[in-house]
Parts: C-alpha cells; structure tokens; sequence
C-alpha cells in the first residue's frame, strides 16, 4: 500500500473540493492514484449522494448565459463557501446556465432544468462531497434583447429583457448595474399590485395625522410619487447621473422584465 501524503491530500482536495478525510480514504483505496483518486470519490458519491439531500445549502453561485435574443440566470447552492469557490463548481454553474438556453420554454424553466442535469449534479456532489441544489433557472425569449451582470462574483444576479434601441450594449450592462445596485422590487408604478399603493397611501396618511382631505390627498400625491421613485426601477435615479430616472436616461430602451437574485434568499 503507497503512503499518501498531505500534499496529495490537498492537491485531491483543490481538483474536487472533497472533505479532507474524504480525500484521504479516496487515495489509500487508490493506492495513492490520483485520478482513480478522482474516479473513487465520484462513485462513492453517487452512492451517497441521496444521504446528503437532507443537508442544508446555503452558499452558492448564480451564473448567466446569453446567446442571441435569449438569456438564462440559474442559481446553485452548495453547503460550504469553500465548495462556492472552487473552480470546479463553478465551472459546473456556468455549464448549467449555458445549457439552460437550449430547453424549451420561455420562463421559469427548473422542472426541466432538474430533469435534464440530475445526473451531471449527482456527479458533482459526488466529487466535492457536499449537498448541492439547482435551486432557480429562468430562460426569456426576447423580442428585443436580453441583457445581464453578476456581481460579487456571482453572489448577485441581474437579468434584462430589453425591446427598442438594443444596439447600445454598454447602456444595457449599466441598466444591469443599476439594478444590482438599488434594488428595485417592480418595474414601473403600473406593475404595483392596488392593495400594494392603498396599503402604502394608509401608512402615509397615518403618519400625516389631521389635515384637511384636499390638502391631504395632494400630500399623498406627493409621497406616493415619491416611493415610486424608491422602488420602481424606471421612476429610481440612475445610477450615471442621479439627476434623472432610469427610464429618461434610457429613452430608446424599453425594458419589458428583470430579475435581481441573491444566492440563498428568501423566495
């Protein structure tokens, strides 16, 4: 039996992101072997692979890919910030994101997604003998463009849908930026759900206390145009120059859909 050392440890432990312990009996079962190394511990994964569903993933990647009019945004959790920045896994995310583009549909795409790569993930758990999750996978068909950005190194990302001037791709990556950035949680006062504004016109109210009803509904134009310019993303000021909004530093462009994601939010 060939003596594995703690070099050969680490250098199995940086090609897989596999525990060290794991490494370790990999190695001695492959008589010190690298790449049956590799080999063991990804059958031994798939073996165990089903034990480990039950663990709890909280770290992780998104990743994004565009090809023509149409763009992906997937996200990937692992269990360990160590696995998120393994090269290997990362790898794995981006693959993941580029075959989104080739499955049918246009939107929410998981279900097929999962079905599609259950054996390539089955294979990666099996190698950093860790838990993963495809947790999130969106496919949009454009009629115009579709734009994104990561941020963070994919712990944030952004997804555009974009028709009209989408020659500009400098002005579409900053419109990504923006997003990343500030946040918005609709796209225009017209995607507000009415319960929404009433609910935000009567904590208004609340904190204006007595005042005549004229007086009181000019004041709650005010601030409801306002809160517009908070949480709607063409009202919010742009990130190039805060002295207009979105949609007017942007005329040509009219953006139809985004997605902000954060690895491990709640849904």
């Amino acid at each position: 039996m060939a003596e594995v050392t703690a070099i050969q440890v680490k250098e199995l432990r940086e090609k897989t992101g596999a525990g060290m312990m794991d490494c370790r009996k990999a190695l001695v079962d492959a008589n010190g072997d690298m790449e049956k190394a590799v080999d063991v511990l990804r059958k031994s994964g798939i073996a165990k692979a089903e034990k480990k569903a039950s663990r709890t993933v909280k770290e992780g990647l998104i990743s994004s890919c565009i090809s023509g009019s149409t763009g992906t945004l997937v996200e990937i959790l692992c269990e360990t910030d160590f696995v998120s920045k393994n090269e290997k896994f990362r790898e794995f995310v981006k693959v993941i994101s580029a075959n989104t583009v080739k499955v049918a549909g246009d939107g929410d795409v998981l279900a097929k997604v999962l079905e599609n790569e259950k054996a390539a993930l089955t294979q990666n758990i099996a190698v950093t003998g860790e838990n993963m999750q495809i947790r999130r996978a969106v496919k949009w068909e454009s009629k115009g463009a579709c734009a994104t950005y990561l941020h963070m190194g994919g712990k944030i990302g952004v997804l555009i849908d974009v028709e009209g001037d989408v020659s500009n791709t400098a002005s579409l990556n900053d419109i990504c930026m923006h997003i990343a950035a500030f946040k918005p949680q609709y796209l225009n006062p017209e995607n507000i759900p009415a319960d929404v504004i009433a609910k935000e016109k009567e904590i208004a109210a609340a904190q204006l206390g007595d005042k005549p009803a004229a007086m009181l509904e000019k004041i709650l134009a005010g601030k409801i145009s306002k809160w517009y310019t908070e949480v709607c993303l063409t009202k919010q000021p742009w990130i190039r120059d805060d002295k207009v909004s979105v949609e007017k530093a942007n005329p040509g462009a009219v953006i139809k859909r985004f997605l902000r994601w954060e690895v491990g939010e709640e849904l």
